[in-house]
């Protein structure tokens, strides 16, 4: 089973704990924020030599960094804690609510398979976060994992949420933020019992972020003489949930030319791999797997995939992002690397139609020239993927919940 640890997390003080926290950086443009760095107490200021600074000293930069977080921590705007889990809650405007517990998870664990990811990642990204992390010594944003629901967990979690939490907070997007410490030693060792007969956590998001501290940890063992596997570096602030407190929604594509092809070449090429049905200028929601939604010349298009390039077994050909990589980008745009390519663009979407017409608006609005939206992977579909260690495309899904950065920090110094 793999470890999931208690730890002595930082927060904001009460009185910084509506402006602190701020949603992850890659939700701002650059404009939003330089403003948000002007922001006194926030955790955008804190960051702002990264987020913000025109100097190229990116060491300089990052050591700045460090010594903001630990002015903060020294002036009382940030609190530490005992040694503890945190059991974290999301309720949205929609009534969804996503639940799950905060602590560390060891690197360890993930070298040895027992935290288990379904995505590949981007060499150059891993590398950028792992030296973010060896100056500045700070997780921020915590991993998301999960596993098979567990009734026994469930249930300490109901127990714990009678109890006044932490924090309870709205942010801007009207999402309720409720934290409880888990610190009393009978109820840790009733979690760690019970977490104790989880067999593999899955990765659900964030596998840079993991791949990142993964590769720190591993540069900072070669360094460290005295290493013994307690150091800071070793674990990985985490959120873990089970299948009954996420959402797999689709991660959609489109491309920003057309190779120099018509629409009607296109259309004539699909057809090797594809049975098409034009379903006119009716924005079109992919109805099952293996069904793809293409935009293409002001008219939506469902592409079936013929049935002898399916699989059923747990391989890649099971994956519709693999057959559009393939069939569609490969065989007929002619990218080769799908996995850096900037002909590629990339569109979140919520398992609705609301997606798609994302899609259809950079499309019309002339930032893309063919849009495809992807039928969504099912929870026990990303399971298999994992068991068996294939790696899908990068982006292949869109989980909720999505944390807010800063909220818990751990430091690992």
């Amino acid at each position: 089973m793999p470890i999931f640890k208690p730890f002595r997390g930082i927060r904001p003080h009460e009185d910084y704990l509506e402006r602190f926290p701020s949603h992850p950086i890659d939700n701002y443009t650059q404009e939003e924020l330089n403003r948000k760095a002007q922001e006194d107490s926030s955790y955008i200021q804190m960051i702002k030599p990264f987020v913000c600074s025109k100097s190229k000293d990116v060491d300089r930069n990052l050591r700045k960094i460090r010594t903001n977080f630990e002015e903060m921590l020294d002036s009382n705007k940030l609190v530490q804690d005992a040694s503890c889990y945190y059991l974290y809650e999301q309720i949205h405007p929609n009534k969804s609510i996503f639940r799950g517990l905060l602590g560390l998870v060891s690197v360890e664990d993930f070298w040895a398979g027992k935290i288990k990811r379904h995505e590949s990642t981007i060499p150059q990204k891993k590398e950028n976060l792992a030296y973010y992390l060896e100056k500045v010594n700070l997780q921020a944003d915590p991993v998301l994992l999960t596993y098979p629901a567990n009734s026994k967990v469930e249930l300490l979690m109901n127990y714990e949420e009678k109890n006044v939490p932490t924090v309870n907070i709205v942010d801007s997007q009207g999402i309720r933020h409720k934290i409880w410490k888990i610190d009393n030693r009978l109820k840790m060792l009733q979690y760690k019992e019970v977490l104790d007969q989880v067999d593999s956590f899955y990765i659900a998001d964030g596998h840079h972020r993991i791949g990142s501290t993964a590769l720190n940890a591993k540069l900072q063992k070669e360094k460290n003489k005295k290493h013994n596997g307690t150091e800071g570096y070793n674990f990985i602030f985490s959120f873990i949930v089970s299948n009954q407190s996420i959402k797999i929604h689709d991660y959609n594509r489109y491309l920003t030319d057309l190779g120099g092809m018509k629409p009607d070449e296109i259309l004539e090429k699909l057809q090797k791999s594809f049975t098409i049905y034009e379903k006119g200028s009716t924005p079109y929601f992919p109805s099952q797997k293996f069904h793809i939604s293409m935009y293409l010349d002001g008219l939506f298009y469902s592409l079936h995939v013929k049935h002898e390039l399916r699989s059923n077994e747990a391989s890649l050909h099971h994956l519709d992002h693999h057959l559009l990589d393939q069939y569609i980008l490969k065989d007929i745009f002619g990218i080769e690397n799908t996995d850096s390519s900037d002909r590629i663009k990339y569109l979140k979407g919520n398992s609705s139609v609301e997606g798609i017409l994302k899609l259809k608006e950079k499309i019309d609005d002339g930032h893309g020239a063919v849009g495809f939206g992807i039928y969504p992977v099912s929870f026990n579909e990303m399971l298999r993927i994992s068991d068996n260690k294939i790696s899908m495309p990068p982006k292949c899904t869109y989980i909720e919940p999505k944390l807010i950065s800063a909220l818990i920090m751990y430091d690992m110094k």
